[in-house]
């Protein structure tokens, strides 16, 4: 089993900067895509980004230039430093930790923090 845990949520100004991490725990030898991903209110879950094991990002269009995925395989940490954040950015981030091909149905989420954007 992996826990995660999601840190760095808060209430910022539009403009301004945040930084979520999260760390897991656990038995993560088999994990190798973390990502974040983002639910307002009334809108779907939706990927925000995420990075694989040979360091390859991909970015949600609404935040590409703005919001940084990285990872430290050592820390078993994975951020999301956000930068100008706009009130649309508002929502409860979600961490995820994955395996893929055969360790596929390896599949963890974080419980979850809120990002309030304020205009």
């Amino acid at each position: 089993q992996v826990q995660l845990v999601e840190s760095g949520g808060g209430l910022v100004q539009a403009g301004g900067s945040l930084r979520l991490s999260c760390a897991a725990s656990g038995n993560t030898f088999k994990i190798n895509i973390m990502g974040w991903y983002r639910q307002a209110p009334g809108k779907q879950r939706e990927l925000v980004a995420d990075i694989g094991s040979s360091r390859s990002t991909n970015y949600a269009t609404s935040v590409r230039g703005r919001f940084t995925i990285s990872g430290d395989n050592a820390k078993n940490t994975v951020y999301l430093q956000m930068n100008s954040l706009k009130p649309e950015d508002t929502a409860v981030y979600y961490c995820r930790m994955r395996g893929s091909g055969v360790w596929s149905a390896l599949d963890y989420w974080g419980q979850g923090t809120q990002v309030t954007v304020s205009s």
